[in-house]
């Protein structure tokens, strides 16, 4: 099994972990290959407290978003090339805006259609810059009022707020750009606890159920307090509500929002290349 040890995948752990190289191969010897196993195993050991989730940007590109008029649709899409100086590139951004124009103005609502629609312009544009562009994906949303916001286009937020008669659109509009924006930077996955999946959280508390047991003795009062503090960390970290305003630290997102009379409905967040493994090689099957 040690034969199927790459280096590559020694250097994934290594850069979600930021533990020894050694330390990572031995875990992968002991998890026979497996990656989440190993870094579950580290961390149970108490040798990492967290881990940055698999998938590390890997492709260049822009994110785009577009709303209707009246804020009430909205329209995110991810499109890859292969470098920075493309992606900056006139006809590639002009493809971009026929894109995303297409998505909204028809409301496509699944990406393979879209695809079909522009693909002969794709193809010219291939030829035209010499890489490969890909749709890689697209979120749409609905609701009373919708905000984007987009960071040099390499991360894009839209957001879905249920509207009141006690909030003015345009203050809704003023406050959820600044909600957008802490979107973009902090990275939540749910808006609400009640919103992770059941599986999510049982898997976490094992994990830090394990790490108490291996620092020795602790009896079972302190050990469940423990595990509830480290729970309410982990859900500041991932949840939208319970994580400090960027624009504000003496508050939570949740609190802000309350005070502002708004409640989010949903939201997407794309950053170019999330999620792709950088082992794969581009794709370049039409």
């Amino acid at each position: 099994m040690v034969n199927k040890i790459t280096a590559a995948m020694i250097k994934e752990i290594r850069e979600r972990t930021g533990i020894s190289l050694l330390e990572c191969k031995k875990a992968l010897v002991e998890s026979q290959g497996n990656i989440e196993l190993a870094i579950d195993n580290m961390r149970k050991l108490g040798k990492v407290k967290a881990a940055k989730k698999a998938g590390s940007v890997a492709t260049k590109g822009s994110i785009l978003t577009k709303i209707t008029p009246n804020l009430k649709y909205g329209v995110i899409i991810e499109i890859n090339c292969e470098t920075d100086f493309v992606a900056k590139n006139f006809y590639f951004q002009a493809f971009c805006d026929v894109v995303i124009n297409l998505a909204i103005n028809e409301r496509i609502m699944d990406i393979d259609t879209l695809k079909k629609q522009v693909e002969n312009k794709r193809t010219e544009l291939i030829v035209k810059v010499g890489e490969n562009i890909n749709i890689r994906r697209m979120g749409i949303l609905e609701g009373d009022t919708l905000v984007s916001y987009l960071h040099n286009t390499h991360i894009g937020v839209i957001v879905s707020v249920i509207n009141t008669d006690l909030v003015s659109t345009n203050d809704v509009t003023l406050v959820m750009k600044h909600v957008a924006m802490h979107i973009a930077a902090s990275k939540p996955e749910y808006i609400n606890v009640k919103d992770i999946p059941s599986d999510i959280v049982s898997h976490e508390k094992t994990i830090q159920r394990d790490i108490i047991r291996q620092s020795g003795k602790i009896s079972p009062d302190i050990t469940q307090k423990i595990i509830e503090g480290r729970m309410r960390k982990f859900f500041e970290e991932i949840c939208l509500n319970e994580q400090l305003f960027v624009m504000d630290h003496s508050k939570t997102v949740g609190k802000f929002l309350c005070e502002s009379g708004i409640q989010i409905n949903n939201f997407i967040r794309f950053e170019v290349g999330e999620g792709i493994n950088p082992k794969i090689p581009f794709n370049y099957q039409k």
